[in-house]
């Protein structure tokens, strides 16, 4: 398992990440997404999710639709227009730091840089 700094770090943006390719998704269904993709890697907790989540909506990032399953109610989270802008300029940015820090450890340029 990765450092909570550095999950602290990226998290708005593997939360972007998740939302932009899957359309909508509620916090357990991404705290369990991030486990699978990552084989237990990056464990996201609801401490550090909804925090997270509560920021980008009060941003203007995501939205919620509320959704009756059964008895339960579910808060499903999804980009709002300039929310898929934002992360398409969040993936890029992430993407080029990615390239930038392969340079600085192992010394060769990645594919942005090359």
């Amino acid at each position: 398992m990765y450092s909570n700094e550095l999950v602290r770090g990226t998290l708005k943006t593997i939360v972007l990440k998740l939302l932009k390719e899957e359309g909508k998704m509620y916090g357990y269904e991404i705290t369990q997404r991030v486990k699978e993709l990552t084989d237990g890697k990056i464990q996201i907790t609801e401490g550090a999710l909804y925090p997270t989540l509560h920021a980008l909506e009060a941003e203007g990032i995501v939205v919620t639709e509320t959704m009756h399953i059964g008895r339960r109610v579910r808060k499903y989270y999804k980009l709002t227009t300039e929310g898929r802008a934002n992360a398409k300029r969040k993936l890029s940015e992430m993407a080029d730091f990615l390239g930038t820090m392969r340079i600085l450890f192992e010394g060769t340029p990645g594919p942005h840089h090359a």
